[in-house]
């Protein structure tokens, strides 16, 4: 009846306001939903928290959780971090991983409630221990810097893992920098490529850099110029500055593309305007 409804179906939209007003609270989540998403209705977002809001009233986690994310964006009513953390919190105590993730985001950065990394730490490790991978990434961010727990490298990038292998990128370029330096895990200069290989093909500029960076040195897999200046061409165009002043390099010496010096300035000019020091010396010494 539901995917019916989302397809415009009126009958199916009818059975299921009747059995909203009836006082059904998964019906009234899902006319919330409906009407979040603009499936079968037109979008309205004030329509969609009064929904949200029976139903959360009738202790539906989902409800709950979406109402205080109307609450965090400003969706249908005043935009109030606290009400937010109010509702995600509620949703949490629930078991319901998004809202303990989210819960975990508000402590940690004070945003709704007051800062505590201890107390983020607490909501991210529920989240993650349901396999929910922004919890496990944030868990091993918290080990690496020690914020809210005692500073473990080894268990930053047991959570990385975790995350990267459900396909998180951000996950997989921080267990990619594990491995280059060894942090938490046997130095791997092969592994480190990998890791980062994955991220980059998800388009993670910093990822994308560093797997060219692997190719140009040919650090875990075998030195490529041209497979180098592929990739760091697609991290320079999405604004990084490391690897806008490194495709100025290869352009510099003619390593993986044609020796063109006003290239070379071109990207070395991208980067000094981010305040990259290496290419505004480069610049400095064509004055």
């Amino acid at each position: 009846m539901f995917q019916r409804f989302q397809e415009g179906d009126a009958q199916a939209r009818n059975e299921i306001v009747q059995l909203a007003e009836a006082g059904d609270a998964r019906a009234q989540f899902k006319l919330g939903v409906c009407y979040d998403q603009g499936w079968g209705v037109d979008q309205d977002y004030t329509e969609a928290v009064k929904w949200y809001r029976l139903a959360a009233e009738q202790d539906h986690a989902e409800a709950r959780f979406n109402l205080g994310d109307c609450y965090k964006d400003g969706l249908g009513v005043e935009q109030d971090y606290t009400k937010a953390a109010e509702w995600f919190r509620l949703a949490a105590e629930q078991g319901l991983p998004d809202a303990q993730y989210n819960l975990g985001v508000c402590y940690a950065n004070g945003v709704g409630v007051e800062l505590d990394y201890k107390e983020a730490v607490k909501w991210y490790r529920k989240a993650a221990g349901q396999g929910y991978a922004d919890a496990q990434y944030n868990l091993g961010i918290c080990y690496k810097n020690g914020r809210g727990v005692r500073q473990s490298y080894k268990k930053a990038a047991k959570w990385y893992r975790l995350a990267a292998e459900q396909g998180d990128a951000d996950a997989q370029f921080r267990l990619g920098l594990c491995y280059m330096n060894g942090e938490g895990v046997k130095s791997d200069a092969a592994d480190a490529c990998e890791w980062f290989r994955l991220a980059a093909e998800q388009g993670f500029a910093e990822a994308q850099c560093n797997f060219g960076n692997c190719y140009y040195f040919g650090f875990g897999t075998d030195q490529n110029d041209a497979e180098a200046v592929k990739w760091y061409r697609l991290a320079a165009e999405q604004g990084d500055a490391d690897a806008q002043y490194n495709l100025g390099l290869c352009y510099k010496h003619g390593r993986g593309v044609k020796l063109d010096a006003v290239e070379a300035v071109k990207w070395w000019r991208r980067a000094a305007e981010q305040g990259f020091q290496e290419a505004e010396a480069r610049l400095a010494e064509l004055r």
